[in-house]
């Protein structure tokens, strides 16, 4: 568990892991014990319909749509965007995969439809404001509060394109298909021998030579070779200006007319270049993330939401990530991952509980702090404080070691709290297992 959580803690994008392993990892795996519907820490994730706009901007061939937040607005739309189109795509928006596939909560089945033009209010009026559950949302599921209403293409061809980033060649590396249309994972395995890998010098950028590999890797039927090259460089483009850690294509199209076209989308970016991709990063739909990791960011957490029964509050991802292991081993389970820094504030500790207790599934709470540079005094003022705002309905178990640790205690005791106090990370380990199984 702890070589998992490191993964994520470590800032690894999951597109480093598909180019590197390419034939049995898939653009869409998750790293296991993390529910598959939560953000990892390295990358903002936007929509389709955001994402089809910010192509859009860098010359690439997308399909002319609009998104809605209401069914009033549909009609309007239609008439005024698609006026002569007999058909339509509705596909709802959430940030997860396997949309199509996926069934809401009301029963309506799939997130993603073709119908006549007379019809798209009626299925769009499915889809608003319902929750969608699909294989990488998680039971769950995600709420739907916009649809994309988008022009359907007259495809010759569907090929598969991504530029994401390699540890092998460190740097980008752009992988594609002439097949396309169905999961990574499923191209791996049915055509191995057709999918490419082409690496980029970051340095010089892509080459018309390396944009030539990549265009007969996807080896297109009817599209003009100059043309696909140009579509090429500029999704490259997009991926190294706008600070991207996945750009995947999926199916990236031929039209019956020769064109290349972008015909659907997944952008991530990397967190590290918010302060310079300010207006991609306000993009940000914070209802489809885990809310404690959204209330952590903003407390400046380092916070992973995990599915377990004992609240973990440490300093230091490596402490934290013993801590979680050895609670494992004595038969518990962490409910999360949370490493509250060398300089955390009282008041980040007192955010860290209300976090922390807002999980219902906690049953108890371990409290593991070695003092260095954080103060062990500090820790338990806050968790004094904590105790007054929060009704800490569970039993909180707490090790402290190192700075001023003599004063924590102290605090501690002198507070009237019902805190279960621990002498070394294994007794408390187990007292916060059996505290749990109460």
């Amino acid at each position: 568990m702890a070589a998992k959580v490191a993964c994520r803690v470590a800032s690894v994008a999951r597109s480093s892991i598909v180019a590197s392993h390419l034939s049995s990892v898939s653009l869409s795996a998750n790293l296991e014990g993390q529910k598959p519907w939560q953000q990892q820490v390295r990358r903002l994730n936007i929509h389709e319909y955001q994402g089809s706009k910010i192509m859009s901007q860098y010359g690439i061939n997308v399909p002319k749509g609009v998104a809605v937040t209401s069914v009033a607005e549909i009609n309007k739309v239609v008439k005024e965007f698609f006026p002569t189109n007999e058909q339509l795509v509705v596909k709802s928006q959430i940030l997860a995969g396997g949309r199509g596939l996926g069934t809401f909560k009301n029963g309506f089945k799939g997130g993603v439809h073709i119908v006549k033009a007379e019809e798209v209010e009626t299925v769009a009026e499915k889809m608003l404001g319902q929750i969608l559950v699909t294989k990488q949302t998680g039971p769950e599921g995600k709420p739907v509060s916009q649809v994309y209403i988008c022009e359907k293409l007259s495809m010759a061809n569907e090929m598969y394109f991504a530029i994401a980033l390699d540890r092998a060649s460190a740097g980008p590396v752009i992988i594609a298909c002439s097949k396309g249309g169905t999961s990574i994972e499923d191209l791996a395995e049915k055509y191995p021998g057709m999918i490419i890998k082409v690496p980029v010098d970051i340095e010089i950028g892509i080459t018309d030579v390396e944009a030539s590999k990549v265009v007969e890797g996807l080896a297109p039927k009817v599209a003009d070779k100059k043309d696909a090259m140009d579509q090429v460089k500029k999704l490259y483009k997009l991926f190294t200006h706008a600070d991207c850690t996945l750009v995947e294509i999926n199916p990236l199209a031929e039209t019956t007319d020769g064109q290349v076209v972008a015909a659907d989308a997944k952008l991530n970016f990397d967190d590290n270049a918010a302060f310079r991709q300010k207006d991609i990063f306000s993009l940000r739909d914070t209802t489809q993330e885990d809310p404690r990791e959204v209330a952590a960011a903003a407390a400046d957490l380092n916070y992973i939401g995990l599915d377990g029964e004992i609240g973990c509050m440490v300093n230091g991802a490596g402490l934290a990530m013993a801590t979680m292991d050895i609670i494992k081993l004595h038969g518990g389970t962490p409910a999360n991952f949370l490493d509250v820094g060398g300089n955390a504030s009282e008041s980040q500790v007192v955010e860290a509980f209300k976090i922390l207790t807002s999980d219902e599934k906690v049953k108890a709470i371990l409290v593991n702090i070695f003092g260095g540079i954080m103060k062990c005094d500090v820790i338990a003022c806050g968790i004094v404080n904590a105790a007054k705002q929060v009704a800490l309905g569970v039993p909180v178990v707490v090790r402290l070691e190192g700075t001023n640790v003599d004063l924590g205690k102290s605090i501690l005791k002198e507070s009237g709290m019902s805190i279960i106090p621990a002498e070394d990370l294994e007794d408390a380990a187990q007292k916060a297992v059996k505290a749990a199984n109460v």
